[in-house]
Formats: C-alpha cells, structure tokens, sequence
C-alpha cells in the first residue's frame, strides 16, 4: 500500500497515508525525505524547506502560508500554518472551460414516473406539517393508518418530516420555512403528502397551499387541526384516499439522466481531497454527460477555492450569480459579527485539514471538472440540467435538507470520521478511508478507500452501478437505521 502522496506536481507537501514514524524514510521525485517526528494518516509533511510566510501548496495551490520556518521532513499542521483568507474580494470573469471526460451511455434505473414528468428513486406517503406543534398528531395519525391498511405497499415507507419551525418567525425565517417544506411536498421521492397544520401559525396552510403553485389534487391533500372535531380521524382518512390514487403505482425504467444527485461533505479529514470527494467529482461529470444534473452546496467550504468554480461558469450571467452566493454568504458571517474564515472544524483538524483552503479545495473536488450551468438560492429548486451550485451553510443537516429541497432524490456524502445521519431522502454515507468502512459498516454505504489499491476507472464503474441499484430501490444505511431528519435554516428573531 501507498505510504504518502503528492497531489500535485508543485505540491511542496505529500499527505500521509497510513501512519508514519520519525526517522522513517519516503522518496519524493527521487529524493529521500526523512520525517523528522510522527505524522498520522491524513496529515501533510514538508518534502522541502518552507521558509517562514513562504506559501505552503497542497493541490497545486496555496492553502496557507508558513508562520515559522519549517524544515524538510516536519509536520505541517495548525502549529506552524495560517490562512491566506481575509474579507470580501473582488472577482473578474476569467472562464476556463474544459471537455467532459464521459460519454453519454444509454443507463437506465427503475424509478415511479410523477405526473407532472418528474421521477422520484422512492414511492412514500410524507406527512408535512407546517408548524412544530402538530409533529406529535402526525405521528399518532400514521400509527393508526398503518395499523387500519396493514400492508401499505407499494408505498415504501411512511413518515412524518418533523420540524420545530412555522411560527413565532418573521422575514427570511418565515420564508425559508414556507420554501423548504413547499418543496417537501413536491418532491417527487413522495408518491403522496399530506400537509398537516394546526391554524394559528403564521405558517398558515392556506397562504402556503396558494405557494405551490401546480400540484397533483390526487396525491397531496390538506388538513387544518383546528378546524375539524377529531384530526386523528380525519388525518386517517385523508391517507386512506392518497393510498387508493397510489395503489397502481410501480418502478419503471427511466433514462440516467432523471437523476438529480446532491453532493456533501462532514467529518472530513486529509484524505477526503484524496479519494472521495476525487470519486464523487468523476461521478458528477459522468452524470453530467448522460444528461444528468449535481448539485454542490456548503458555501462556506467553497471560500478559498471559490475561483475555481467562477472559472467554470457557462457565461457571465452565472458567473455574476456565483460571486453573490460567495459574497453574501460572507456577508452573513460578518453581519453577525463572526469570523468569515472560522473553519475547518476540531474534527476536520484531528484529521489533516489545516486551514479552510485545505477543506475547500478538497471540498470544491466534489464538483469534478463540469460547466457551472446555475446557482440556486436557498430553498430555490432546480431549472437547469447541469452541475447546479446552491446557496446552504456547510452545516450537515441543514445542508442536505437543502439538497433534498431543490429537488435532489439522492445525497451522495462523503466522510472522513463518519455520520449516523440521514436527511429525508436516501443519504449515502461514502468513508474516504478503509477503517472508517470497516469499523462503521451500519453508517458507510460505500468504501472510496479502495482507490488507494484499485484503479480510478475500476472504482468508478463500481461506484455508477451502486448508484443505480440504490436509484431502483436498494436501501442505504440511513433508511434501513430509519434515521431521517430535515433542518432548516434559521438566521433571525424568534418571537
């Protein structure tokens, strides 16, 4: 197995990884490097002398610069290197396209055609409730409809997407709620919704069913609690009907191309750069070029390697879109009087990420090498086929609820440290390390690990078939745990 790796050709860095010793030697491009202490998996040694405030480059790039003098040899980690990031910048439209790599193949999965054309990769029956305080009545109400039906197929599964919002909010937060659960109810994921309210919220259910614009009458119905004598009951029966207009509903071939995959990090460590973020940009591309669309969010890991992705904007229009999703979500930091740079997290340190530079461009890997064809805002939902990016925090459930949101059926998420987590549609847990798999096979789903010992194309083509399988119905870790949550954004007042 690999001892160390040098990304990139300038790199004046290599990655460990697996475990080096002090006083153990590698050879780097025909010199011999002897580490001058320990270096665990994942973390950076110097192959030549940095002087101090020289820059330190990892990925053929700048992730920071030298705050002492370190020798060749030496760990490079937080103890001797500082971000290059400060404030907000000004950005020129320099495009740089490249050419898709992929064919377009004729793949198919099975999946439940929508009425209005859209594909879902699950048939469910969701309860949205529009406030907090009706969670606990749609979960009776589910109790007692799966207790009176029995055999609920060819529903997949039944529940409740619980939230604490819907009141007691005002301006951005009022809306982020009403968008994040209108697009719940209109994900094609859901063979039929019902949305819960209790009548009092500023959530109200009329104003949000007047939001949704077109929707299928048959498949989604509504409920006001406080406007009916028993909500049990009636929640029941408004199930019982959607279950009657589902009773037909089965998986059919569709085209690659109606797969609309969300792609996210957590728990990232110094390999995460290195195997799996590399594999999931080679999957983005792949879909890409079978007509598909990825979408990249967490835009605070995209500060320092932000450039990239500008350069790859298809014209000037999203180019100007992608400087506001990086400015204003600067903005945000500094109007709450927070650092804009205060990342990467403990975890992320403990792994081998030094700076946010690091994290964001290992992070940005996720996006592989495709035309930016869009940028959403949060709680926007998709319009364009493409490499889409989208306006969320890095935060795990905020963000893959985000993904979810804009229409994605599946999230692809890839960690270094590993994550129970699940948000409301299938969360696929991709380690970038073989132990992780290894230890936590009830929370990883997929092992980029082995691209350490196997080819890119072997693992790739390895990677597009699970893909598939879980697309036509295979279940990933977070559905067979039933670990399912949806969190939504909240910036301002709570009354």
């Amino acid at each position: 197995m690999l001892e160390f790796i040098q990304i990139n050709e300038i790199d004046n860095v290599v990655v460990a990884l697996q475990d080096l010793a002090k006083g153990q030697s590698i050879r780097v491009n025909e010199d011999e490097v002897v580490l001058k202490e320990d270096v665990k998996r994942g973390h950076k040694v110097a192959i030549k002398e940095i002087n101090e405030k020289e820059y330190v480059i990892k990925y053929g790039y700048p992730i920071g610069y030298a705050t002492t003098f370190i020798r060749e040899g030496e760990h490079v980690h937080t103890h001797n290197t500082k971000t290059n990031l400060d404030g907000i910048q000004d950005y020129q439209f320099n495009q740089k396209l490249s050419q898709n790599p992929f064919q377009k193949e004729n793949l198919v999965f099975k999946g439940f055609k929508r009425k209005n054309g859209k594909v879902g990769i699950r048939n469910e029956l969701w309860i949205v409730p529009t406030v907090g305080c009706v969670n606990g009545i749609a979960e009776t109400i589910i109790k007692r409809f799966e207790k009176e039906v029995g055999d609920i197929s060819p529903f997949e599964n039944v529940l409740v997407l619980k939230h604490s919002y819907g009141c007691s909010q005002l301006g951005d937060d009022h809306g982020n709620t009403r968008s994040i659960l209108q697009d719940a109810v209109l994900h094609p994921n859901a063979g039929g919704v019902l949305v819960l309210g209790l009548g009092c919220e500023n959530n109200n259910l009329y104003d949000f069913k007047q939001g949704l614009g077109e929707f299928d009458e048959e498949r989604v119905k509504f409920l006001v609690s406080q406007e009916v004598s028993n909500e049990i009951e009636e929640g029941v029966k408004l199930l019982k009907e959607i279950y009657e207009n589902a009773k037909h509903d089965k998986r059919e071939e569709v085209p690659l191309s109606e797969l609309k995959i969300g792609l996210k990090c957590g728990g990232s460590d110094g390999l995460s750069g290195i195997t799996a973020n590399p594999l999931l940009g080679r999957l983005s591309d792949f879909l890409v070029a079978q007509g598909g669309t990825t979408v990249l969010t967490e835009v605070p890991e995209m500060f320092g390697a932000e450039t990239i992705l500008m350069e790859r904007a298809e014209d000037e229009e999203v180019f100007s879109k992608t400087v506001e999703l990086i400015n204003d979500f600067k903005q945000y930091f500094i109007a709450n009087n927070q650092p804009v740079y205060e990342n990467p997290s403990p975890g992320n340190k403990a792994g081998g990420i030094t700076t946010l530079e690091d994290k964001s461009l290992g992070c940005t890997q996720k996006a592989g090498t495709s035309v930016v064809t869009d940028v959403l805002k949060y709680g926007e939902r998709l319009k364009k086929r493409g490499l889409n990016l989208l306006s969320a925090p890095g935060n795990d459930l905020v963000a893959a609820s985000a993904l979810a949101s804009a229409g994605c059926q599946l999230v692809l998420f890839t960690t270094g440290r590993g994550t129970p987590f699940g948000t409301y549609v299938p969360t696929m847990k991709v380690s970038t390390n073989t132990p992780l798999y290894e230890a936590k096979p009830h929370w990883i789903d997929y092992n980029a690990g082995k691209l350490l010992e196997q080819s890119q194309d072997t693992v790739l083509q390895d990677f597009i078939d699970y893909i598939i399988e879980v697309a036509s119905g295979a279940q990933v870790n977070n559905e067979k745990n039933d670990y399912r949550e949806i969190a939504i954004f909240k910036t301002g007042v709570t009354l």
